[in-house]
């Protein structure tokens, strides 16, 4: 029988524990299936196993391994997880947007250029004296405002 234990991490050093525990798994024998990290749980990881006991041993005295949730998951509450993916909000060139997070956190701005293959959003912030292009992470931000139709 497999279980799935969420694994509370340090905030963003997911990715370096999940490569901790893989290099363990390696140079053992314990029935580890997979690591998860699902896209926007920051802070945690699941970990798939065939006991409690097993996933337990894995962690322990592990770098930025901050415990484990006392129940393991169902699969159906596991597939609910990993099918809620984070909307893909559609960014265009005119789109007034509002920072909420990062060092321009609570201003609102005009998209001037955006670059789907990045992720980026060139925007002129409003309220300000002087306009000046700032180039950023789309996900930084989010519409207030949709482009007027012409």
């Amino acid at each position: 029988m497999r279980v799935y234990f969420i694994i509370r991490v340090t905030a963003s050093q997911e990715k370096i524990t999940a490569d901790i525990l893989q290099n363990k798994i390696g140079k053992t024998t314990a029935s580890i299936y997979s690591i998860i990290m699902p896209y926007g749980m920051r802070g945690y990881i699941i970990v798939e196993g065939e006991n409690e006991i097993v996933i337990r041993e894995l962690i322990l005295n592990e770098p930025h391994v901050k415990g484990m949730l006392p129940t393991p998951l169902s699969e159906a509450e596991l597939d609910k997880m990993l099918a809620a993916k984070q909307q893909v909000q559609q960014i265009s060139v005119n789109d007034t947007v509002e920072f909420f997070t990062g060092p321009f956190k609570g201003y609102k701005a005009k998209v001037i250029k955006v670059d789907s293959s990045k992720e980026e959003i060139t925007v002129e912030l409003m309220d300000v004296a002087v306009p000046i292009p700032i180039t950023t992470k789309s996900n930084m931000a989010k519409i207030i405002e949709h482009a007027k139709e012409v």
